[in-house]
């Protein structure tokens, strides 16, 4: 194949469609699943909406008119994506049920081999489009395998369970929890949520989009354009409260705390509810019922650290005290549950795939990066040619569509394709001194913001305490970056037929001993 796209969500799939508008018909999309949908299909927990305005969660090339409320619900968007498989042939390129194993460059004949669960493939050019919310984040809790009740990770909700007679426990208090715990509260005896930090908590104000407003926008696509324009303008205004503007994230603090007070009248339970870090640190979070959900009888919300699970049970450490010096250590509290849930987020930062992508210096990604992902542009790797990631390091955002982003990087594909084909080129591979550079600039915009500053911790750092997920700056300056491809950045290797093959550049890697921008 001469590309390989490994993914069929939200990233996959755009690639795909601009991929085959440019006129690439040998490629191939490989999703593990048996459906299409990325973390739209996998994400079917009652109550799974967006957290972005619905206006803004399409392609920019397939708008859809007919999202019946402001925040989209999640089987809406997975059938968005299923129609556009549909509406743009799609289908001939997927190759369902098929995992990728194990990616390596071959630098003989320039191209990618790869394992996969049906079989080898070789492409001339791959894109990791898997999504940073593909893989669940599993806490490593002692007694966690010998929980004898049922246990689940949001992302794998058991629809089967009837949690009418059932305690549930819940583990996590993030995007995802504070979508299904209303659903929970409504349905289950009982519900105890486990809470290792809270999270700021700001008025949803989800609403029906109108009839009126669907058939306008199905007659007059214009009109959406621009909808979708002043939308996307409104989110990026919101963004200096995020770079470090105190006055914005004053605002912003305020309009959550009243949100608080006016649902939660316990100041207890206020109280522990009450984030000590800055509105914004952790991705701010959108809700109308979840705190009128904690104040209901048959919900207990627990802060005291959690020990140890039982065989049917959650233990913990009342205020995480220690026994004295000589004295005795206070006794665990048991919380009986039934049902375990796990709502603890995904491995954005340290993802299974970068163990399985092998460079041309017989390293993965994973070795090379450290626990620190590092890209340039959030797409091409240094010592990995013809690599492109989707929604890769740095490249994501806390208050608006990340599809913007994606279609970004899809546009920087096309540029390097386009660049490829016109001069003959069979491989394309970042120069290390500019990944460097993009990096140490990356981390130097980092260093005023809420996320480097706020005093949390979150999946927004990785290991090494390094903010390797968030973009630092307004969207409309990485779609400007992301353009076009520049040559002078890249070692640029002729194909492996074309007459008087050369390479321009020499040797250029990032070598696992090299101190890395900010260390």
């Amino acid at each position: 194949m001469s590309v390989v796209i490994v993914g069929a969500g939200f990233a996959g799939l755009g690639t795909a469609v601009r991929l085959l508008q440019e006129g690439y018909r040998d490629l191939l999309i490989l999703e593990r699943a048996d459906e299409v949908g990325g973390t739209w299909r996998d994400n079917a927990y009652p109550g799974c909406a967006c957290d972005v305005p619905s206006r803004l969660y399409s392609f920019s090339f397939a708008p859809n008119p007919t999202w019946s409320r402001r925040f989209a619900p999640q089987e809406e968007i997975e059938r968005y994506l299923k129609r556009c498989v549909d509406e743009y042939d799609l289908t001939p390129c997927l190759r369902l049920g098929c995992e990728l194993q194990r990616a390596t460059w071959d630098p003989r004949l320039l191209r990618w081999e790869l394992e996969t669960s049906t079989g080898p493939l070789s492409a001339g050019l791959v894109v990791m489009a898997q999504g940073p919310l593909s893989e669940p984040a599993i806490p490593s809790l002692p007694g966690l395998k010998g929980f004898t009740g049922e246990l689940f990770h949001s992302a794998r909700w058991r629809h089967d369970l009837d949690l009418s007679a059932q305690r549930v426990g819940v583990l996590g208090t993030g995007a995802s929890a504070v979508q299904f715990i209303p659903h929970l509260q409504r349905t289950a005896k009982h519900v105890t949520v486990f809470q290792r930090t809270p999270s700021w908590i700001a008025p949803r104000r989800d609403r029906p989009v109108p009839e009126w407003q669907r058939r306008l926008f199905r007659l007059a696509p214009p009109v959406q354009r621009l909808a979708r324009g002043w939308e996307y303008m409104a989110r990026e205004t919101t963004l200096p409260a995020l770079l470090g503007n105190r006055t914005m994230a004053a605002l912003g603090r305020r309009e959550a705390l009243a949100h608080l007070h006016r649902q939660v009248n316990d100041p207890e339970l206020r109280s522990k509810l009450t984030p000590d870090y800055a509105l914004g640190c952790k991705r701010v979070l959108l809700s109308d019922d979840y705190y009128p959900a904690l104040v209901q009888p048959n919900v207990q919300v627990v802060t005291d650290p959690i020990a140890s699970i039982g065989p049917n049970a959650v233990l913990t450490t009342p205020g995480g005290a220690q026994a004295a010096p000589g004295g005795t250590a206070p006794a665990d509290t048991a919380h009986p549950v039934d049902v375990l849930i796990l709502g603890t987020g995904f491995r954005v930062t340290d993802a299974s795939y970068a163990q399985r992508v092998i460079g041309d210096d017989g390293r993965s990604l994973y070795e090379v990066w450290q626990g620190s992902p590092q890209a340039y542009l959030g797409t091409t790797v240094a010592g990995f040619p013809n690599l492109f990631l989707m929604a890769g390091p740095n490249t994501g955002v806390g208050h608006t569509s990340l599809i913007y982003m994606i279609e970004s990087q899809i546009n920087y594909l096309i540029s390097a394709l386009r660049l490829m084909r016109s001069r003959s080129l069979g491989a394309v591979d970042v120069r290390a001194k500019t990944q460097h550079a993009y990096n140490a600039e990356l981390q130097n915009r980092m260093a005023p913001t809420v996320w480097a500053s706020g005093g949390c911790s979150g999946w927004y750092q990785d290991r090494t305490g390094r903010v390797t997920t968030i973009w630092p700056a307004p969207t409309w300056r990485f779609r400007r970056r992301t353009r076009a491809i520049e040559p002078k950045e890249y070692v640029l290797t002729a194909s492996r037929d074309a007459p008087n093959r050369q390479v321009s550049g020499g040797p250029d890697r990032v070598g696992a001993g090299e101190a890395q921008p900010g260390s």
